[in-house]
């Protein structure tokens, strides 16, 4: 149990620069502490590596000499069926220390109290390392009294009840666990090449081990078996297996941690893998778990403490992620029989409504007007953008559940919530994704009305990203579709959508035509607000095809139009667009005067976003009429601006404008 001489460091043990660089001063005998005696207790996942850090670091500290009075090395066996009590380490460390038979104290109070005036005595440095450590109550007693000693301690848990430096190692990085495949093959023989031949199947079945040192350790091992195999072929193997955590032999050593939780945590755990994401905001964490927020973050608390989920701060925030290879294994545990996938069903219909919910409440704030009921939970777009941005992965990943009869319909109901947020902010492949993920759920369910509004939805995007040809295919399906079902105003608004996707693809008359037709249908439905989306989007064709007199008239009666209505925000787009009609005509006066129309009313929504763009605008004119200072303050505003609205690309771009007006 308790040896002298420290175990060898494991045979192909690579990476870790980082690690060994936290832990190695915590060692360093001459450093000085504050602690009355130092300990650094290392902690991780099981199979992690941190029996091999510490023997690494060890070594290396003995090397250089810091350790004159020697080692002591105790394998607590922790997590085994029998692991080793304090008792039975101190005895086995008192005879490392000389004390055996005849001269062993018969009482425990004895034999500690001789253990400890023994290292007391010591004065040249010693290091002790307690190996596989699951209870603190294993290790106090056994902690020496003096500080010029140094205790290193490894741990699948974080032992947060001892003074110790708390180091908690994560999978290695992708490059050190590609070079741990090559480095393990060629120790066994010199000429295996594999990994060099086949580096991108190597970097593949990092992945698929998810860069954990023990999966990785046991495909090297299936790899030296068939010598004669590729690389490739196990990755292929291992992408089929039903279960990869069994495939790659780590199975075991998640389900002694799993068989440690608490009924509580056992839970949390298995609804964690129900996400559609690995890694998840605290929020959702509480909607998974259908428990009270402080009860959610207790348990969630325990789980990162046995490494079995890892907090990530990401400004500000904690969000909770499960490793690929852990979220396999606890997947499967919830799917284990009827009641325990009702209970991932029932978590999943939990977080789908926590998404629906405030999604929905992020898309009122961007159509929010004043004498509107005020949104849930955002006061202001800045903070919905947060939210979705935030979010955004697992919005979009939710969605593909309506492929599932039970989620269909909220699903598709959060992707109606999401389409306006992912065109405006240019996620384009996630806007396209979800709007089909909507459009072929409508299909399948033979819902007309919504097939046709999903139409519309992926006619918008495809526009924005470059496909015209696609989104008029798109748009003219909403319209029949519109037609088919005597929705005049959804056929009005699939006319202005149609008109603009043809505008791109440079179709301009049949442009001008459709919206034309748009804007006719929403004069007889006396749908103002309508007619001068109509107007502002006309106004951008006859401003391409240089009608620019034309375009102004456009806008100006759209302007009129939102004014009637009390449509601030769009009124402001028409300032906006007037402005650039007016600039493209020369008449920059009046376009700086529209511009700083739009600028008071996006600012009195602290739309930064928007104020951003037309203060970039404002610049520009400033520009043009040879007023280089206004111009470069106008660029600054608008890089703060952008800034606020955490659009950092834009911000650079805009200081990048004024730098160049110095």
């Amino acid at each position: 149990m308790a040896t002298a001489d420290l175990p060898a460091v494991p045979a192909g043990f690579t990476g870790r620069k980082d690690d060994l660089a936290r832990l190695m001063p915590v060692l360093d005998p001459s450093a000085e502490s504050d602690l009355l005696v130092v300990i650094c207790a290392v902690s991780g996942l099981g199979g992690i590596g941190k029996t091999s850090l510490a023997l690494a670091a060890a070594h290396r500290a003995v090397r250089d000499g810091w350790f004159p009075g020697g080692t002591l090395f105790v394998d607590f066996r922790g997590y085994d069926e029998d692991p080793a009590t304090a008792e039975q380490a101190l005895i086995a460390l008192l005879d490392r220390l000389g004390v055996r038979g005849t001269d062993l104290p018969q009482t425990a109070t004895a034999q500690y109290a001789l253990y400890r005036r023994l290292l007391a005595e010591e004065h040249h440095s010693m290091l002790l390392l307690f190996d596989n450590a699951s209870d603190p109550a294993q290790l106090s007693p056994l902690i020496p009294g003096t500080d010029h000693h140094r205790v290193l301690i490894t741990s699948r848990d974080r032992l947060t009840d001892l003074d110790a430096r708390l180091i908690d190692l994560d999978v290695l990085k992708p490059e050190d666990a590609a070079g741990l495949v090559g480095r393990s093959l060629r120790l066994s023989d010199e000429g295996d090449g594999r990994a060099g031949r086949e580096r991108e199947a190597v970097g593949e079945l990092a992945v698929l081990c998810g860069h954990h040192p023990l999966a990785l350790r046991i495909a090297v091992g299936m790899l030296r078996k068939r010598r004669y195999r590729s690389i490739a072929s196990l990755v292929e193997e291992l992408r089929r297996a039903e279960d990869r955590t069994r495939a790659l032999g780590v199975r075991p050593v998640f389900d002694v941690a799993y068989g440690q939780l608490a009924a509580e945590q056992a839970r949390l755990l298995r609804l964690l893998s129900v996400a559609p994401t690995a890694e998840v905001s605290g929020e959702a964490a509480v909607a998974l778990a259908g428990l009270p927020d402080e009860e959610t973050f207790a348990l969630l608390e325990g789980l990162a403490s046995a490494h079995l989920v890892t907090p990530v701060s990401t400004g500000g925030e904690v969000r909770w992620r499960l490793h690929d290879l852990v979220r396999l294994f606890a997947a499967g545990m919830a799917a284990g029989g009827a009641d325990l996938r009702e209970e991932g069903d029932a978590a999943r219909e939990r977080l789908l409504a926590f998404y629906v919910r405030w999604a929905e409440a992020a898309d009122l704030r961007f159509q929010w007007l004043p004498g509107m009921a005020e949104p849930e939970r955002f006061t202001d777009r800045v903070r919905a953008f947060a939210w979705l941005d935030a979010e955004r992965t697992g919005l979009v990943a939710a969605v593909q559940w309506a492929r599932e009869e039970r989620y269909a319909a909220m699903a598709v109901r959060l992707a109606g919530c999401l389409i306006r947020y992912l065109e405006w902010w240019r996620h384009l492949d996630d806007g396209i994704t979800v709007a089909r993920t909507a459009l072929e759920t409508t299909q399948r369910l033979g819902d007309h009305p919504g097939e046709a509004v999903a139409w519309n939805r992926l006619g918008m995007v495809l526009r924005s990203a470059g496909r015209p040809e696609e989104a008029i295919e798109a748009c003219l399906r909403a319209r029949d579709l519109f037609q088919d079902l005597g929705n005049r105003s959804g056929e009005a608004c699939s006319w202005d959508d149609l008109a603009n996707a043809l505008a791109v693809s440079g179709r301009m008359e049949e442009a001008i035509e459709a919206h034309i037709r748009s804007r006719g249908l929403y004069q007889a439905l006396q749908d103002r607000r309508g007619e001068g989306n109509a107007w502002n989007h006309l106004g951008a064709t006859l401003q391409d095809v240089g009608e620019s007199e034309e375009a102004i008239d456009a806008h100006a009666r759209a302007r009129d139009l939102y004014k009637a209505v009390g449509d601030l925000n769009r009124e402001a787009l028409a300032w906006t667009n007037l402005g650039t009609a007016l600039g493209t005509a020369h008449h920059i006066t009046e376009a700086i005067e529209a511009f700083t129309r739009a600028l008071d009313i996006h600012r009195g929504f602290e739309d930064w976003l928007r104020v951003g763009g037309v203060l970039h605008n404002l610049a520009v004119a400033h520009e043009l009429s040879h007023q280089p200072t206004e111009a470069r303050a106008h660029y600054l505003q608008a890089a703060d601006a952008f800034t606020r609205a955490n659009a950092p690309n834009r911000a650079a771009r805009a200081q990048s404008a004024a730098r160049a007006l110095t």
